[in-house]
């Protein structure tokens, strides 16, 4: 009986770490304008001093977010923009900036 509940335990974990919030694109977008001081209004940055955000994968930012908050990631700045932060509103952060066109690639097509 208990390591039925040993394995029921461990599959409820890993089902929960699994698991976050959808993002929401308009959300995001409504909840980014400190965020565009340093990364611009759309994640494109308009200094070399901060990277640009647009066009990453989702996971990235949420994680980068998540690192900050817990101190896995070292950055002053960031560190206090992030500390707020819910996991909705880093859903909703990542999945606005990753709907944007990054200006630090152009796809190359045949046709060109």
């Amino acid at each position: 009986m208990m390591r039925i509940l040993q394995i029921l335990a461990a599959a409820l974990i890993l089902v929960h770490a699994g698991a976050h919030a959808a993002g929401d694109i308009d959300a995001g977008k409504a909840k980014s304008a400190s965020c565009a001081a340093c990364h611009g209004a759309d994640g494109n940055s308009p200094s070399g001093a901060f990277p640009t955000i647009a066009g990453q994968y989702q996971d990235y930012p949420m994680r980068a977010m998540q690192d900050y908050q817990t101190g896995k990631r070292k950055n002053p700045i960031m560190t206090s923009m992030a500390a707020p932060l819910t996991d909705q509103d880093r859903a909703d952060l990542a999945a606005y900036y990753s709907s944007q066109k990054s200006s630090l690639y152009t796809p190359r097509y045949a046709d060109e």
